[in-house]
């Protein structure tokens, strides 16, 4: 197995998220350096993810798996270990639902011992283009404080389904445990990286959580690196109805107001208020780049990032 973080020549990036929206930041990236770390969520609890960490006692394997395939070459062996890795079982029994990549980091961390080796040696056989690490070394569990829209009412809701799916407002949010063990391959990625990218992605359930674990919010905020946040193109329904980009930010100034950013990537058509969208960016230190970054097929704009459009973004900052 090639060691993890040799023989890499492109400039060093962190990416961190969860899900589809890490995916199209992954598959951008990997376009414009060959040295990509991927930091990636471990709240999930939905799913074969779900039954996996309920089961088995295991970080949830189902983002890290989408990172994985989101790294594989544009080759044949590349595009079929990616549509292998998102493979789902059908059918009635014990694996129906169950993604082969899951499985598969499963055994290889009940192999090893080790999530981190485990992923390497995924990333191995994938030939993966960049590394993927797990923000924690165990599982955690998401907890909001939700604002009900009809009797203002707040509650606490537990989960990272129930809190993507709700209609109410998110007010704050944490962690259980509230101190876990930061994976020490993700810190030492964030002090080497040139460039740190957060977002898109579904914003309470897959970007901020990671600033809950306290080590890797600490690397940020004292990381050299450029920092850059990529605004979704749509408000998902659910956690974020209704978000515009500023709100995004304020929510990020009122949740972690010692992080700063540098630059904030919107695609045109969500800009709504541009003024407030530059007054939310300055208050995290940050400049706006309105670009053309969403995806259109047949003259329909799409609710996800073009990645080649967002590669060349990308491209530009790191230059």
């Amino acid at each position: 197995m090639r060691p993890a973080g040799q023989w890499h020549t492109g400039p060093p990036v962190v990416a961190m998220g969860g899900g589809h929206g890490l995916a199209a930041t992954l598959r951008a990236l990997r376009r414009v350096t060959d040295s990509v770390t991927a930091v990636v969520g471990v709240s999930d609890d939905g799913g074969s993810s779900g039954r996996i960490r309920k089961e088995l006692g295991l970080i949830p394997p189902g983002d890290l798996r989408m990172a994985l395939a989101a790294l594989c070459g544009d080759d044949t062996w590349g595009r079929t270990w990616s549509r292998v890795l998102q493979h789902r079982f059908a059918g009635g029994g014990d694996l129906a639902g169950h993604a082969v990549g899951n499985l598969l980091i499963s055994a290889l961390w009940e192999e090893t011992g080790d999530p981190v080796s485990g992923l390497d040696w995924v990333a191995a056989l994938l030939e993966a283009q960049g590394r993927v690490l797990p923000v924690a070394m165990e599982p955690v569990e998401l907890v909001a404080q939700v604002r009900d829209p009809v009797t203002d009412d707040v509650q606490a809701l537990r989960g990272q389904v129930a809190i993507a799916t709700t209609s109410g407002e998110v007010v704050s949010l944490g962690i259980e445990p509230p101190d876990p063990k930061p994976c020490p391959e993700v810190l030492d990625a964030i002090s080497r990286a040139h460039m740190v990218v957060l977002g898109p992605g579904s914003w309470f359930t897959s970007v901020l959580p990671h600033l809950r674990v306290r080590e890797v919010h600490d690397a940020l905020v004292e990381a050299k690196a450029t920092r850059v946040l990529v605004v979704n193109v749509t408000a998902e329904v659910g956690e974020t109805t209704g978000f515009t980009p500023a709100r995004y930010l304020r929510s990020l100034t009122a949740t972690f107001p010692e992080v700063r950013l540098d630059w904030v990537v919107v695609d045109p058509s969500s800009v709504i208020d541009e003024a407030a969208l530059r007054q939310a960016c300055a208050a995290v230190g940050a400049e706006v780049l309105i670009e053309d970054v969403r995806a259109v097929e047949s003259g329909v704009a799409q609710p996800v990032h073009d990645t080649l459009l967002l590669a060349s973004v990308f491209g530009r900052l790191l230059s």
